[in-house]
């Protein structure tokens, strides 16, 4: 509750949610003018993240259509990728976005891959999120910021973290700006998604099942990154 207040966490169950496609629609809109990436994260967040990993196609492509609808409306432009609330997602998602999209990040994971269901391939490249998020972190002993450098200290491979702007643009921020400081003095490069993306060698990454379980410090089940 300290992270969010109680309005937010009200937001979806007590309290209609906010529609930020119209609120925000110039502060979207001067984010990309910015030079920042745009995407979609869901039409409505507590609704999908709480029911979308059960639902069938139809109900996840309205929610979808809803979205993406929304999401022209807003930038005058198709969507180029996706990335989940709360990590939670289905095999119909997956579906939608791999006529749609190059890249999605819906996922927990250790590197990017071509996403299976039950066997079958369907969807887009994954990049999931490979780093603890600092909320999830809050709590354990020492210092969260040293926890995450610590964890990137070798350099051997890419990462993706996943900030939310309520926090590391709130009450995170100078623990956030520590991290892209250290980050940047460990060697990495700070780049949006579709620069990732596009340094990919597409045909070397492997085909893993997407599947369901926990993560610490996070409640519930995600879809993680299962074996190849």
């Amino acid at each position: 509750m300290q992270h969010y207040g109680v309005r937010t966490l009200l937001y979806g169950t007590l309290l209609p949610g906010p529609d930020i496609g119209k609120r925000c629609a110039e502060e979207m809109r001067a984010a990309r003018a910015a030079g920042f990436e745009v995407g979609i994260h869901c039409w409505d967040h507590v609704r999908w993240q709480d029911h979308v990993a059960g639902k069938d196609a139809a109900w996840t492509e309205r929610e979808m259509q809803k979205a993406l609808g929304r999401y022209e409306r807003v930038f005058d432009e198709k969507p180029k990728t996706w990335g989940a609330a709360g990590w939670q997602t289905n095999r119909h998602a997956a579906w939608v976005q791999e006529q749609l999209f190059e890249y999605a990040s819906d996922t927990r994971g250790t590197s990017p891959f071509i996403p299976m269901w039950d066997g079958v391939r369907i969807g887009c490249v994954q990049l999931p999120t490979t780093l603890p998020t600092l909320d999830e972190l809050v709590g354990l002993e020492g210092d969260v910021v040293q926890v995450l450098l610590k964890a990137t200290q070798d350099g051997k491979r890419d990462h993706v973290f996943t900030a939310h702007a309520e926090l590391e643009g709130g009450r995170f921020l100078a623990a956030f700006e520590r991290l892209l400081e250290g980050w940047k003095a460990q060697g990495y490069d700070i780049v949006d998604m579709k620069t990732f993306y596009r340094s990919l060698e597409l045909a070397r990454l492997p085909h893993c099942e997407v599947v369901y379980g926990e993560v610490p410090g996070r409640s519930g089940t995600l879809a993680l990154q299962g074996p190849a």
